[in-house]
């Protein structure tokens, strides 16, 4: 066998007789010695260390070690477990760490310092412990950096600090069997004895009597609970031989008043332990209760019986005392003997009280569910219940979801009594879960020391109600409305006055229920109208000044506000306008309709384009800018929003409804308001955006016909010249001769194409505005040589009547080129061998007439299309959309922006009458 095999054949018989020794010893110090010395004899690491773990102090005991210097205080001292640290980590998750430098790392913190000191370098911390329960750590560390044990050194020191833990828990286990009294045996000899005995007397005295033999403090005493007076007083003591009977034979006993966290902790089924009297900072006991009682050490069990409290059982000691768990155990199973054995004394009493009330809640339940109105079923309902459990006030408050409030839905008291004011105000967000969520009745014993409902104590107290029980009308669902019953003296409320008052609050719950559905399905169904009415009016605006004015009175008929406003602008614009304003009332009409809101500067307007959502401010808060337009003298409060369809758009207005300072706005006028806003800034838009395209739509209309007119023109004359040169050239006429004609040709060309680059720079996308003069001769000329091919194609004879030598203002092109839509409009009508009359006369020294007449036929329904204009229907089919009706309206559109007129009647003798007023210079 080789020499390393040999050294660990070595290591592992003395790892044998170590673990025979870690089993066998019963001493903890000797336990680690001996694992030091091991450790010590059989690694070579500089550093050996082993902390003992306090659960209680969270901590490690060190308890010896070694270092290059030998033993060192420090080995000995309590080190604070942090969290975080290395040494919390081991204990922790009871696995090893192993460190790099022990001199770098700052999560070891005194051990760092130690380290640098004896220049410790690579170490190992290794868990001590047994199955999941940690006892210590280990470290181990050398001077050289970063070493890392070999599996077998990892298994050995396995093995070793893991028969530590095991004998640590050893002795633990031996130590804690020897300490423990076990309350279960005794407790089952009690219940053995208690039901031999007849009398409740007999029994509590038992009782105290075990308690006493197995705790063997000074004294053990039962205390029974007063309902009435709200006062403890003693029921049966057992003392030590020579302890005085002390101040606690005091005949007033412990009054709730006096120790009320000391009454609510046993009326919430809590132990209460006391260890020093002196020590004691705060808490359920007071320093001055424990001088009542006598004592320095006290354990105090409740005695409750269907969550009702009967009193409780005390152990009371004349020195500190640390009460162990089984004592305290003890105590409260003693307790809940005597909550299961005291009943029985009352149990004929309870069935008869079970009886009437039965009676009682049939009555009630009768009278609720009668076919007489609901008032007189409640007063039937309250009077009852309170001649059963002797008190003064009920009332019913319901919950306001508009003002957050409890509104008095119905109350009964005295004649005598001042009637509860009609609201009693909100409910701390506390009180409301308890109410809410509480699965029985909630009570006040005492309304001056209770801290529940503080913020209604002040009326409470003002109406003389010193305690008070209530329940919600619908356990198990969101609090709706709170049944209660008060009492002028402070009271305790039995269990089943309590189970009384929440069944008749669940039938009550019934009524109120009903009428609020009643109630709220009334403002439901008025709201909803006054906003489907609203939106249709909306819908059927078809101007935007019609949509504005509709907007801002429907605003104060929904909102019932005395004063709406409607600011608008568009994208792009500094300032908006009020666009309307609707106001029924003085104090609330503004003065300032045309004046301009600035947005960059104005508050409100920012504030709105800010807030996606309904923004309510008081006139108090707005800024001069605003000030200057909002000026009406009755406004307090607003409520304000911006006209917004999408948050990719720019919104294009605000509106806002304003009303006096005491205003406050409802939830459901809130969402009304932003409904009707949303279908107000939807409508604008769609109104804008249809105007705007019916704008370019004309326009390019306009611009569509005048350039194929002018097209048309340009190409007959250019044609007819065209044709000129060809015959010139193919008669071959004199050079001479031929050449002068072929000049004059070509400037006639020139001329008829020289309106094009005029028109092409001037009317790309739309018709420019030209102001102009000529001789209403020549415009008549030009107009009858461009219809003349057509003339003597059909043959019509044309003849101008009364021409006068005036001038014509204004665009002459497009003025020239209406009248050629008006001749080439009557000779297409026009039969063969037709005539058309073109008459002239004066009106005055401005305006001329210039009629054509003919006798051609013309669609009815296009002359009264003309006269009345196109129906406001966009998707409605008409004779104006298309040629020959889009064309004279185009004519009639320009005319008007000419400072002209067009109309086309039937005349009597059948003939068509095409009337066109032009302005004189």
């Amino acid at each position: 066998m080789s020499q390393a095999g040999n050294q660990w054949e070595r290591q592992f018989v003395s790892l044998g007789k170590i673990s025979q020794l870690l089993r066998e010893e019963d001493n903890v110090d000797n336990l680690v010695k001996a694992t030091l010395d091991h450790l010590r004899d059989t690694f070579d690491y500089k550093l050996l260390w082993i902390g003992l773990y306090d659960r209680e102090h969270n901590r490690l005991i060190g308890k010896g070690g070694t270092t290059p210097s030998g033993e060192i205080k420090f080995l000995k001292e309590k080190i604070p477990l942090n969290p975080g640290d290395l040494l919390d980590q081991v204990i922790l998750h009871r696995k090893p760490i192993p460190i790099t430098d022990l001199r770098q790392e700052k999560r070891s913190n005194e051990w760092q310092k130690v380290a640098q000191k004896y220049d410790i370098q690579g170490s190992l911390l290794f868990p001590i412990y047994h199955k999941q329960t940690s006892y210590g750590v280990a470290i181990l560390g050398s001077h050289q950096w970063n070493i890392s044990p070999r599996p077998e050194e990892k298994a050995y020191l396995a093995l070793l600090l893991g028969s530590l833990g095991a004998a640590l828990n050893r002795l633990e286990t031996q130590k804690h069997q020897q300490n423990v009294k076990f309350p279960h045996e005794p407790l089952l000899v009690l219940l053995d004895r208690l039901r031999s005995m007849s009398t409740l007397a007999e029994r509590l005295e038992e009782i105290v009597k075990q308690t006493h033999n197995f705790v063997m403090p000074m004294r053990t005493s039962i205390y029974w609970f007063e309902r009435e007076h709200r006062y403890f007083w003693r029921r049966t003591v057992n003392r030590q031989k020579g302890v005085p009977a002390g101040r606690t034979d005091d005949t007033a006993g412990i009054t709730v008043q006096n120790a009320p966290t000391f009454y609510q902790a046993l009326s919430k089924d809590q132990l209460i332990s006391v260890v020093d009297a002196k020590a004691i900072v705060q808490g359920n006991v007071t320093n001055r209760l424990m001088e009542q009682f006598g004592a320095a050490s006290l354990v105090a069990a409740p005695i409750i019986f269907q969550s009702e409290l009967m009193g409780f059982l005390s152990v009371e000691g004349n020195q500190p005392r640390l009460w162990t768990e089984e004592e305290r155990n003890f105590v409260r199973g003693a307790a809940q003997l005597v909550a299961l054995t005291a009943p029985l004394e009352a149990m004929e009493d309870t069935a008869q009280r079970i009886a009437a009330d039965q009676l009682l809640m049939a009555g009630i339940a009768k009278a609720i569910y009668s076919d007489t109105d609901w008032q007189t079923s409640l007063q039937m309902a309250a009077e009852q219940l309170c001649h059963r459990l002797g008190v003064e006030r009920f009332w019913i408050a319901r919950y306001n979801n508009d003002t957050e409030d409890f509104d008095v839905y119905y109350q009964y008291h005295p004649v005598n009594r001042r009637p509860i004011p009609g609201c009693i105000g909100q409910l701390s967000d506390v009180d409301w879960q308890m109410v809410e969520h509480a699965s029985q009745t909630v009570t006040v014993e005492n309304v001056e020391s209770d801290l529940k409902f503080l913020s209604w104590r002040p009326l409470l107290m003002d109406m003389e109600v010193r305690s008070l029980m209530l329940s919600s009308t619908a356990i198990g669902k969101p609090l709706e409305s709170i049944l209660a019953i008060a009492h002028e003296s402070p009271r305790t409320w039995s269990r089943p006055e309590r189970e009384m008052l929440q069944a008749v609050a669940q039938q009550v719950g019934l009524i109120v229920h009903q009428g609020e559905l009643q109630r709220q399905a009334d403002e439901r169904n008025k709201l909803q109208q006054a906003v489907q009415a609203g939106l249709v009016k909306l819908q059927q605006a078809e101007t935007l000044e019609n949509l504005h004015s509709l907007a801002a009175q429907m605003m104060v008929q929904v909102m019932g506000a005395p004063l709406a406003v409607l600011v608008t602008w568009l994208p792009g614009q500094s300032g908006g306008q009020i666009a309307a304003s609707s106001s029924n009332h003085e104090d609330f009409r503004i003065t300032s309709q045309n004046e301009t809101v600035v947005i960059a500067d104005d508050a409100l307007v920012q504030w709105c384009l800010q807030d996606s959502d309904v923004l309510s401010v008081s006139v108090h808060d707005l800024m001069e800018p605003t000030l200057q337009w909002l000026n009406a003298p009755g406004i307090g409060q607003i409520l304000a929003i911006a006209l917004n369809t999408t948050p990719d758009e720019y919104p294009t207005g605000m509106l806002l409804v304003a009303d006096k300072q005491d205003r406050r706005w409802f939830d459901r006028h809130l969402q009304a308001f932003r409904m009707l806003t949303s279908q107000l800034a939807w409508m604008r838009r769609h109104l804008i955006a249809i105007e705007s395209l019916q704008q370019h739509r004309q326009a390019l209309m306009h611009l569509n016909w005048y350039k194929q007119r002018r097209i048309e023109d340009i190409y007959r004359s250019v044609s007819t010249g065209v044709q000129r040169l060809i015959e010139i050239e193919s008669q071959g006429a004199d050079k001479g001769l031929g050449s002068m004609r072929l000049q004059s040709l070509l400037k006639q060309v020139q001329s008829s194409l020289s309106p094009l680059p005029q028109m092409i720079e001037d009317d790309r996308w739309q018709l420019s505005a030209n102001q102009e003069s000529a001789a209403l001769a020549g415009l008549l000329k030009r107009s009858l040589e461009r219809v003349d091919a057509l003339v003597k194609q059909r043959q019509i004879w044309t003849q101008v009547h009364n021409q006068t030598n005036v001038t014509i203002g204004g665009d002459i092109g497009k003025i020239e080129m209406v009248l050629y839509e008006l001749l080439l409009f009557a000779c297409e009508r026009s039969e063969q061998g037709g005539r058309v009359d073109l008459w002239c006369r004066q009106i005055d020294d401005r305006l001329i007439e210039l009629s054509i007449t003919d006798y051609g036929d013309v669609d009815e329904d296009l002359l009264a299309a003309l006269q009345e204009g196109r129906v406001s229907d966009l998707l409605a089919p008409s004779i104006l959309d298309e040629p020959p009706g889009l064309h004279l309206v185009i004519c009639q559109n320009l005319m008007l922006e000419s400072g002209g007129e067009l109309s086309l009647f039937r005349l009597e003798d059948d003939r068509t009458l095409s009337r066109l007023i032009l302005p004189i210079v």
